[in-house]
């Protein structure tokens, strides 16, 4: 499967369960895209045992989408009788979408993957099938994102923790080299069909789906992070998916010190060393920081030796090497490493800050701060990632300014 020398068609994809008010936002995005040549694909799904509350919010979400002339969306009704509970979630969902799309559509097709309570300007679809135009090797796209504020508080409160913790890992991954510094939103993502094809397609989880879908293309290419446009999802609480924005929000702050702690900065170090010791390891076993790690955790004790017999080159070793310790054992390690007594979530925060030149209010917690001055970090946050981003971009594709919502 080789990239295409042009993308001219979008397909997009939209998981829906009970989202009646949010739904009505999304289409008037759609319908005023300066791009028009997609088609909308919508999966308006529930569990076979859903309540009548959600059953009837589906029945107003496909009497929306059936009354759309404009687009004619594609409707997967997966309501009567709903989905088998070892096939619900937006994990499901997702992967019924793919495969609608992959069986009516040819190799150069870019899917672009959403939420139905997400929002985005005129541009979005025009920017994607640009950026794909002009590097045709991308893999995927991952698309800057912001969470509007509810003007709820206990709910700001809560999203701003858990984007700035999402902001915070994004950077410190960025900061050591890592290749898994991605931000992975089911709402916030693209990618061409021959790509989807090649790494297999989706793994239908019941959370986190998205994630391992963007680590699958960052192990076979090229993914991009730049972009000139902002997608805004909302955050809300949610008990749908066991991980996630929804969740996380839904636990509230207090939770999110144990579920998402901002991981020390020494750890992520740790992670940086061992990967620079990938070449030395060619020739002979050393200790890594992680190794420890790595033999309880894969159940190994010769962790480097079958790699070295299977790759005979110190490039594709390497390569191999970066496979085995991808995203979920990064991700695994800071977890097992952390400990909650010696490293507070306002001591990394404001570490971060200082090493991007970010002025911090004094005595900043995330429990006690004015939503004013806990947005005002997110928001600088969210400036430094987009630097970066583009600082990392692999195509020529110009920067705008945008105005971020609260």
């Amino acid at each position: 499967m080789t990239p295409p020398t042009a993308y001219r068609h979008l397909s997009v994809a939209v998981p829906i369960i009970a989202e009646s008010k949010a739904l009505p936002s999304l289409l008037e995005c759609l319908h005023h895209q300066t791009f028009q040549d997609f088609t909308l694909y919508c999966c308006v799904n529930n569990p076979h045992d859903a309540d009548n509350s959600i059953r009837s919010d589906n029945e107003e979400c496909l009497r929306i989408l059936a009354s759309d002339t404009q687009l004619s969306p594609i409707i997967l009704d997966h309501c009567h009788p709903g989905m088998p509970h070892r096939k619900q979630g937006v994990g499901w969902a997702r992967k019924e979408l793919f495969s609608c799309i992959a069986e009516n559509c040819s190799d150069d097709e870019i899917i672009v993957s959403m939420d139905a309570d997400t929002t985005f300007s005129e541009h979005y679809l025009q920017a994607v099938v640009d950026t794909f135009n002009q590097q045709f090797a991308l893999q995927a796209l991952c698309t800057p994102y912001y969470h509007p504020l509810s003007h709820d508080e206990p709910t700001d409160r809560a999203l701003l923790r858990y984007e700035i913790y999402m902001r915070y890992y994004f950077l410190r991954l960025l900061s050591i080299g890592s290749p898994y510094a991605f931000s992975a939103l089911g709402s916030a993502m693209s990618f061409p069909l021959w790509a989807y094809r090649r790494v297999g397609g989706i793994t239908p989880l019941q959370g986190g789906e998205d994630f391992y879908l963007m680590q699958k293309f960052c192990k076979t290419g090229l993914i991009e992070l730049h972009l000139s446009e902002v997608v805004y999802p909302q955050g809300r609480p949610s008990h749908r998916v066991p991980f996630g924005t929804g969740p996380a929000i839904a636990r509230g702050v207090m939770q999110m010190r144990s579920q998402y702690p901002l991981y020390a900065a020494s750890s992520f170090r740790s992670v940086q060393d061992t990967y620079s010791m990938f070449p030395a390891l060619y020739e002979h076993d050393i200790e890594t920081p992680m190794s420890n790690f790595l033999r309880q955790q894969l159940g190994e004790d010769d962790l480097w030796g079958p790699l070295r017999k299977n790759f005979k080159s110190p490039l594709l070793f390497v390569h191999s090497c970066s496979e085995r310790v991808d995203g979920l054992r990064i991700l695994q390690y800071l977890r097992a490493t952390h400990d909650p007594n010696h490293t507070h979530d306002e001591d990394e925060l404001i570490a971060l800050c200082h090493e991007l030149g970010i002025v911090v209010p004094h005595g900043i917690n995330f429990l006690r701060s004015p939503i004013a001055e806990l947005n005002a970090v997110r928001d600088s946050l969210f400036a430094a990632e987009q630097q970066q981003r583009l600082a990392h971009s692999h195509t020529s594709q110009p920067t705008t300014n945008h105005h971020t919502k609260s």
